[in-house]
Parts: C-alpha cells; sequence; structure tokens
C-alpha cells in the first residue's frame, strides 16, 4: 500500500515512478503494468499471487501485488479513465471495439491506451494493441451498439528493446528488463561494474560503475558538491562530484542521461559511494530511449 501511495502522489517527490518500481521488484513486489480490464485511475493493490506463481517469479507469497493506474499513461485523461472504469463495472470488455463504444473513446485515447501497453488482455502484444487502436474512431451515438466485424491481422511481436522503448516513452518506466541489462555486454567490456559489483568492493578501491541518472542535487549547505545517483539493473550507485571535477566535466554532469563514473569506492558501514574523479556522457548508447532525472530540486 505504501509503494501504491508513493506512485499516486503528485508530486512523487525525490523518487521518480521508475526508480521506485525498481527497487520494489528487486525486494520481491509483484508489479503489474497498466491493464483497461483491471486498472483504477490510481494505483491499487491485487491478491497475493499463489504460492507457485511466488516461487517461479521469486516473490514473496505473504504480500499483495501493485497494479499500476491508467494515470501513469502519457496522454490520457482522468475523464477518459473514468469513462473505462464505469463502463467494465457494467460488463467486461469483450475487445477493443466493444471497449471504444462503450467508453466513448476517439483514436487518440486509444492510441495512448495502446502506447501505455494497457490494452494486452484485449488485444496481445504492443504491436497488435497499436494496429487495431489505429484503425478504430468514436462511434456515432446511433451506432455505438453496433459492433465492427473486420478480420484479423496477426503482427509479429516486436524485439524487447522496442517495447522497453515505448514502456518509458508512455509509462516513465518498464516491467520488462532494464535498459542496462540489455547494455550490460558492452558494459562490461568496458570494465564497467554494475551496483551490485561496487557494494562489496573493499574501502578506497578504484573503481568504474555506469548508469541511467536518476538524479542530480547540489544542496545549498554542500559547499558546491554534486550529488548524482545512478541506476541499474542491479540497484542504484551515489555518486560524490566535487567542485573541481564538477568543473571540468560539466557537461556530462548537467547533460548526461548515461553516465559512467570512474573514481574512488567509498565504504563505511552501510554507507556506500563513489567518489568521482573522471565523468563520461555515454548517452547514445541509449538510443530513443527518453529517461528523465530530478534535477536539482
Amino acid at each position: 500500500s505504501f509503494l501504491a501511495g508513493l506512485l499516486n502522489a503528485q508530486p512523487l517527490g525525490f523518487y521518480s515512478p521508475s526508480q521506485l518500481v525498481q527497487d520494489a521488484r528487486r525486494h520481491g513486489v509483484n508489479v503489474h503494468p497498466p491493464d483497461v480490464m483491471a486498472s483504477l485511475w490510481d494505483c491499487t493493490l491485487e491478491d497475493r499471487p499463489g504460492a507457485e506463481e511466488a516461487r517461479l517469479k521469486k516473490l514473496r507469497p505473504d504480500q499483495p501485488a501493485v497494479r499500476l493506474g491508467l494515470r501513469l499513461i502519457a496522454g490520457l485523461s482522468r475523464h477518459v479513465a473514468d469513462r473505462i472504469v464505469q463502463a467494465r463495472q457494467e460488463a467486461l470488455f469483450i475487445n477493443v471495439d466493444d471497449l471504444a463504444r462503450r467508453a466513448s473513446l476517439d483514436q487518440s485515447d486509444m492510441r495512448a491506451l495502446a502506447a501505455g501497453d494497457a490494452l494486452m488482455s484485449l488485444s496481445g502484444h504492443r504491436r497488435q494493441q497499436v494496429w487495431e487502436a489505429s484503425a478504430l474512431h468514436r462511434t456515432p451515438s446511433l451506432l455505438r451498439d453496433a459492433p465492427v466485424d473486420e478480420a484479423w491481422l496477426d503482427l509479429p511481436h516486436a524485439p524487447e528493446g522496442e517495447e522497453i522503448v515505448f514502456d518509458y516513452a508512455s509509462l516513465g518506466l518498464t516491467l520488462r528488463s532494464h535498459p542496462l541489462a540489455l547494455l550490460r555486454p558492452k558494459l562490461r567490456e568496458q570494465r564497467l561494474s554494475s551496483a551490485r559489483d561496487l557494494r562489496d568492493l573493499p574501502n578506497g578501491r578504484l573503481a568504474k560503475a555506469c548508469g541511467i541518472v536518476t538524479v542530480r542535487q547540489q544542496p545549498g549547505t554542500a559547499s558546491g558538491v554534486t550529488f548524482v545517483t545512478l541506476e541499474d539493473e542491479t540497484g542504484t550507485v551515489n555518486v560524490v562530484v566535487w567542485t573541481h571535477v564538477r568543473d571540468r566535466h560539466r557537461q556530462a554532469l548537467l547533460h548526461a542521461r548515461l553516465l559512467a563514473v570512474y573514481g574512488v569506492w567509498q565504504r563505511e558501514g552501510e554507507v556506500r559511494h563513489l567518489i568521482a574523479h573522471y565523468l563520461h556522457d555515454m548517452t547514445p548508447l541509449l538510443g530513443r530511449l527518453a529517461t528523465t532525472s530530478r534535477d536539482f530540486h
């Protein structure tokens, strides 16, 4: 319930929806995608997973799942979501045509739902959703109860990388593989460690890490020191950037979305961070992936 509440908060504060969801999943919380057949506007809790599902997915069997709300879908309004929920309460949707007619959705609404992968229960994978959504238009009142019967076109699945790009564009997060899991072979070639690799590294050891920038902070009490949080598929790395390093690598520090950091690992008890000596912008590796960070709030 705490995670669902944080995801419903506007604004979310220090953490992005992606950070909250990634951390929850690493701790065994099952998170379901937004779905017109199950989601409300807000994120909600669902029944606990069965014992077999919990075992296969390494989930906690005593913990309910979180269903992402329709509020996370870019371009979808509260009024549209309310119409979907109201129509679903009257009767479950049969297909996307039934959804569009009974919830009075236009093509823009349907495309937003398809982009957010929220039509999966009705259409299957995202390419199929986008195809069906593109063919629908708002139905005149006179024809509201007249279903459209068209031949089925079976499209191939999109590669996972393409699906992840669309997830981030619509939801700002993904429930598929973390983007850096796909990039890990390239990062390994450059001897860039993951957050998990660094966790137990001895204090004072030279280290190299790379992650998606999720936070940049420069508190007024920190004498110009910048704090950066990097996220990868295994966790987060906290980076400390002293002023002389900031001045040398200002462009990478301020603009990189995927950042490589070379420096010294400091570890004292449970407090761990990477003291940056050199920063390198690796954003081109993200391609079309749209990520955001919370900068200097």
